[in-house]
């Protein structure tokens, strides 16, 4: 309400970081071991964000190396406010997903992004058995968006503008359902 500008605030209840703290829960139900960092790096504005997000998760593997490395995004199309895409899993909306990967083709080192796009194919078509219509189509991007830290790196957009905070929770619940897919 009055914290939100242009779609966007810095209250971690209501933005990105709490959708990250529902996949961390779910994660831990379903006996994952994860770690969420809260750190915020497209604010003040972009520029940059991209630059600090990777020193962050480059701190964070230096601990401990990770399976998977997962960028949290909200669809964010500017010219469309109203563009929410769910789907109906059990009797609740949820918000779809897309994954985002991103390729050596700005010219950046990426050389295994194809080790990311098969993950993301893998994980996508286990969710369409599950959970028909989770996800939408994946984007593949020039841009390797620090994809070339991990062999398992992704952006993540959950929902859009128009979704609500509880649909975008929601679909957390069940992409964590499809990783524990992979455990059995």
């Amino acid at each position: 309400a009055s914290d939100v500008v242009n779609y966007r605030t810095m209250n971690e209840e209501h933005n990105v970081v709490a959708v990250g703290k529902e996949l961390k829960k779910w994660l831990d139900k379903n006996g994952f071991y994860n770690v969420q960092n809260t750190k915020l790096h497209d604010y003040p504005n972009y520029n940059g964000a991209y630059k600090a997000s990777l020193e962050t998760v480059q701190e964070c593997m230096k601990e401990k190396l990770y399976d998977f490395v997962i960028d949290i995004h909200r669809d964010a199309l500017s010219s469309n406010y109203n563009f929410r895409p769910t789907v109906e899993i059990n009797g609740e909306k949820s918000a779809k997903i897309m994954f985002v990967i991103g390729t050596n083709g700005s010219g950046l080192d990426h050389d295994n992004w194809i080790n990311n796009l098969k993950k993301a194919i893998l994980i996508q078509n286990r969710a369409e058995e599950m959970y028909p219509g989770l996800f939408r189509d994946l984007t593949l991007s020039n841009y390797r968006y620090n994809q070339h830290i991990s062999e398992g790196a992704f952006i993540i957009e959950v929902g859009a503008t128009g979704n609500t905070l509880e649909e975008v929770k929601t679909s957390m619940k069940y992409l964590s359902n499809v990783f524990a897919s992979f455990k059995n």
